[in-house]
């Protein structure tokens, strides 16, 4: 297998086995790596992520982790007539989307002999990197917000890992990790670049539950663009691979308080300039610095997408919309279906939307829509 670690500021290639997280130059980092989709093997594999395993970019089968995890199901509904597939993202083992990314990474952690890894969360990344370390034998040590979820807490807790609670922004965690980051293996969803050949096979699963078919348009939670990074670079290799013709347009999902990408888009400053993380219920989309904010408006411009806002009351009237139509999704998911409510009348489009994470992540927040 030929991959190169690239840099996406100044394009310096280094080395395959680096460790490193970021470049030097302090840009972000790519994986380049030619995927191939074998619908031979496919055919021939259970449902899971996995069955795409020659467009991951793991080596020797005995590194990789897993829980069989994937192939998550679609459902169709129905949100003010019309009709929207959303896909159960909720429903992973860890109960969020982020299990894709976490067994990508910490497979090329074991793969590269790492004995400790430190990672920075809201809560669902965090749970994720934590189980799956767990599973590889790997130390673990995870810096949270201090005003994070109880529930998500006590799951990472559960499976073992160090738990550090920061006080004061997401950022300050971030910066926290960072520096534990010096001396250890940086597991980040945000910079380590492995964590998104992850996140990518939600567009592979998507493109095979619609029979083998690109949707007209995905919507997208994001906040640190995990999942729409991903599921760009997902469709991207089945562009590439002849599978699909076109490239489906991406919408990505910010809070009203805390929407940094979308003054970016609307506005077209030259620097990211931080926003305040206003209070909100969407606390999995609530980044007022995205590392990766040139990226993601890059995939936007280039699937000829945008970007919306919606404010926490229409969130919490999307949330318990999903609710009654027996999906229990955490309130971040409910941003999707809010910013499709947006969208001008349009049934012969195919539109996908991820329920990111399972409600009994939220208890607090569930009950105080229930008014209890």
């Amino acid at each position: 297998m030929t991959l190169q670690i690239v840099c996406q500021a100044c394009n310096m290639v280094h080395r395959q086995d680096t460790r490193l997280w970021r470049c030097g130059c302090g840009g972000p980092l790519d994986v380049g790596f030619r995927g191939t989709i074998d619908m031979d093997m496919i055919g021939r594999r259970s449902p899971g992520m996995w069955r795409y395993r020659e467009a991951l970019p793991i080596g020797a089968d005995a590194r990789v982790v897993s829980f069989n995890e994937g192939f998550t199901p679609i459902v169709r509904m129905q949100i003010d007539g019309k009709p929207l597939t959303v896909k159960q993202e909720n429903l992973f083992p860890t109960g969020s989307f982020k299990d894709r990314g976490a067994s990508v990474l910490i497979s090329r952690a074991l793969e590269l002999g790492v004995e400790k890894v430190v990672e920075d969360s809201s809560g669902n990344a965090g749970a994720a990197v934590a189980a799956y370390a767990s599973r590889a034998g790997i130390e673990c040590e995870i810096y949270v917000p201090e005003s994070n979820s109880p529930g998500k807490l006590a799951q990472i807790r559960l499976y073992g890992a160090k738990l550090i609670r920061v006080p004061g922004s997401r950022e300050a965690t971030a910066r926290a990790a960072m520096e534990a980051a010096e001396h250890h293996f940086y597991a980040s969803h945000v910079w380590n670049p492995f964590f998104f050949q992850g996140t990518k096979t939600y567009a592979f699963e998507i493109w095979e539950q619609l029979g083998f078919k690109a949707p007209d348009t995905l919507i997208v939670p994001t906040g640190h663009g995990t999942m729409l990074i991903g599921a760009f670079l997902g469709f991207r290799d089945l562009l590439e691979n002849g599978l699909i013709d076109r490239l489906p347009r991406m919408v990505a999902v910010q809070a009203a308080n805390c929407a940094p990408l979308y003054r970016m888009w609307r506005d077209h400053p030259a620097e990211l300039s931080a926003a305040p993380s206003g209070d909100t219920i969407a606390e999995g989309i609530a980044i007022a610095e995205p590392a990766r904010a040139p990226q993601i408006l890059d995939i936007i411009h280039e699937t000829c997408g945008r970007i919306v806002t919606v404010t926490d009351a229409e969130i919490e009237v999307a949330l318990l919309d999903i609710c009654k139509q027996g999906l229990y999704a955490e309130p971040t998911s409910a941003t999707a279906v809010a910013a499709f409510r947006k969208f001008p009348e349009n049934s012969d489009e195919c539109v996908v939307a991820p329920l990111t994470g399972h409600g009994l992540k939220s208890t607090e927040k569930m009950l105080k829509l229930t008014g209890d």
